[in-house]
């Protein structure tokens, strides 16, 4: 019994210990979490480790407004960046009704086996204390954290005061994880297995994952972690079955294996050489096809049936999963991404013939990526246009039409069901 418990809290200080190094990298270098995940010193992690650290650092990064507004009365002044961030850590692994002291303790000792801040133990373990004692209940009345002023007063103009307070609560929640079955006559044994549900054909909901690779049907390929919104586009297509498909900045390769399992004979272009390792690890992983390229897309010259372009962008639809991100990102150079995306779309159009079908599609809550995008190319290409067509099973979007045809997703839609990926989508037909 003795040994089980040491290998317990052998695991546990890991993955604390990682989630302290993370969330000085993210806050104190602008670093994010999907690269630090790259970073060798995460190497030595197992995958549960790797799984817990990054559950931690996420929970936290979306409570930081609130861990911090229940620090800062306990301290004289503020501390530096090291030991703020495990203040922040284990307060929200207490509020979260974790066991107090084991947590307190444990980050204690973090902090004591690093020589230049082993002075600050007793600070650490005496806010803690506090911390420990304090009402939970306050916690659940304190404000809900905001998004950076840069992008709520971008999102203001578009969606409104009441909008954006939807969204922001919708952020303070831990989402859900999606999965595409590869095989949908097995949707019914993957829902009673892995306890998810159906929320779309093809899309199984988990309210409470786990460690993902450790979950029935991951080893064997039988399914791929993917929001609701993220699989919608590929739906817009009337038919795919046979048909030659393009999927630009395809990595990590959902909507490339999406397209496969259709039926679809599949072209991947990704210019990321690190992100193309991750498609053709999900693609051998899940037995799907395609024709892989690293190139910049602007290199491709022959046109297809079927073609998605999910151009680069500030991923703003995805921070209640990546909660990093605005702590990360910043307004800069945004003029230089909308530029960049209205010529990949321009490229991406003389990919057509005829017949062709393309979807252009972000996971960015801005109209700038999205709707104005789409509103430019028609008024510069008169021979497109925006193709409604949305199969029955999905005609509960046409409320979420744009006035340019588009489809607006915002996370707050489907709130009771855990929300969703903010996305934009449009598909364009030659007329």
């Amino acid at each position: 019994m003795q040994g089980i418990r040491l290998m317990t809290e052998k695991k546990v200080s890991s993955a604390r210990s990682k989630a302290s190094f993370l969330m000085d990298r993210i806050l104190g270098e602008k670093r994010l979490l999907a690269d630090l995940n790259l970073n060798s010193i995460m190497h030595d992690v197992n995958t549960a480790d790797r799984a817990r650290s990054q559950r931690l650092v996420l929970n936290t990064l979306r409570s930081l407004e609130r861990a911090d507004e229940l620090i800062v009365p306990f301290l004289k002044k503020r501390p530096n960046l090291k030991i703020l961030n495990v203040l922040r850590l284990a307060t929200v692994e207490i509020m979260d009704n974790g066991d107090a002291h084991g947590i307190v303790n444990e980050y204690v000792s973090i902090v004591g086996r690093n020589k230049r801040f082993k002075n600050y133990k007793g600070l650490v373990n005496a806010v803690l204390r506090k911390v420990s004692k304090s009402d939970r209940g306050i916690w659940d009345k304190l404000d809900i954290p905001q998004l950076p002023r840069w992008l709520r007063r971008i999102l203001l103009d578009a969606y409104g005061n009441s909008v954006i307070q939807k969204i922001e609560e919708q952020h303070l929640e831990r989402p859900p994880v999606d999965l595409t079955i590869k095989n949908s006559k097995l949707m019914e044994y993957f829902s009673i297995e892995l306890k998810g549900a159906q929320i779309f054909k093809h899309s199984l909901r988990l309210k409470d994952a786990g460690q993902i690779s450790a979950l029935r049907g991951f080893a064997e390929g039988d399914w791929w972690v993917q929001d609701l919104s993220a699989s919608i586009p590929v739906c817009l297509f009337k038919e795919i079955k046979g048909k030659s498909a393009i999927d630009l900045c395809a990595a990590p390769g959902g909507k490339t294996m999406q397209l496969s399992a259709a039926g679809a004979y599949v072209t991947a272009v990704d210019i990321s050489d690190v992100r193309v390792s991750k498609l053709k690890e999900n693609l051998t992983r899940t037995s799907l096809d395609a024709n892989i390229i690293i190139s910049d897309l602007f290199k491709i010259k022959d046109c297809f049936d079927i073609i998605i372009l999910d151009a680069p962008c500030t991923a703003t639809g995805t921070i209640r999963r990546h909660p990093d991100l605005p702590y990360v990102k910043s307004k800069a150079d945004l003029s230089k991404l909308f530029h960049l995306q209205y010529k990949m779309l321009e490229h991406t159009v003389t990919l057509m013939k005829g017949t062709s079908q393309l979807v252009y599609c972000t996971c960015s809550l801005l109209p700038q990526e999205g709707e104005h995008q789409v509103k430019k190319l028609l008024n510069n290409f008169h021979d497109l246009k925006v193709d409604n067509y949305l199969p029955q099973d999905l005609s509960f979007l046409e409320s979420y039409r744009t006035e340019e045809g588009g489809l607006r997703l915002l996370p707050n839609h489907f709130a009771d069901k855990g929300g969703i990926d903010g996305f934009y989508m449009a598909k364009l037909v030659k007329v």
